[in-house]
């Protein structure tokens, strides 16, 4: 009888979960800073500006990632995720910098929401090439 070995997410899936869970924690600062500045405390919005610049470019390597993940592993799903989260960081950056709070507050609540659902399903299940369980 032989042992049949469980599936093991591959090299590309664990540097996707890095980046997503990278990008998770660099996300969940922002509402604090944002707090930070409505509450009077003024360095809060520098700090804001500092974390939206990393996590938009946290964002921009996910998508670099993922396509890599689509590439090798066959799965579009990490790519079509990203690509929509991105998209709407990039809207609410811009949104923030011309001061449209009406449109930045809830996008960005938004976006948390996103990347946590991401970081959840990339941390769920092996990350394997599409196909190779069943084979």
């Amino acid at each position: 009888m032989l042992a049949v070995a469980a599936p093991r997410t591959t090299p590309a899936g664990w540097t996707l979960r890095a980046v997503v869970s990278a990008h998770a924690v660099a996300i969940a600062g922002q509402p604090v800073f944002a707090g930070m500045y409505l509450t009077g405390d003024y360095a809060g919005l520098s700090l804001h500006s500092a974390g939206a610049d990393v996590v938009t470019s946290i964002g921009y390597l996910q998508v670099i990632v993922a396509i890599v993940v689509w590439v090798r592993l066959r799965q579009a799903w990490p790519f079509l995720a990203t690509s929509a989260v991105v998209a709407a960081e990039t809207v609410q950056y811009f949104a923030g910098l011309d001061g449209a709070l009406w449109l930045h507050l809830p996008l960005g609540v938004t976006t948390v929401v996103a990347v946590v659902v991401q970081f959840i399903d990339v941390w769920r299940r092996p990350l394997l090439r599409q196909g190779a369980a069943d084979a």
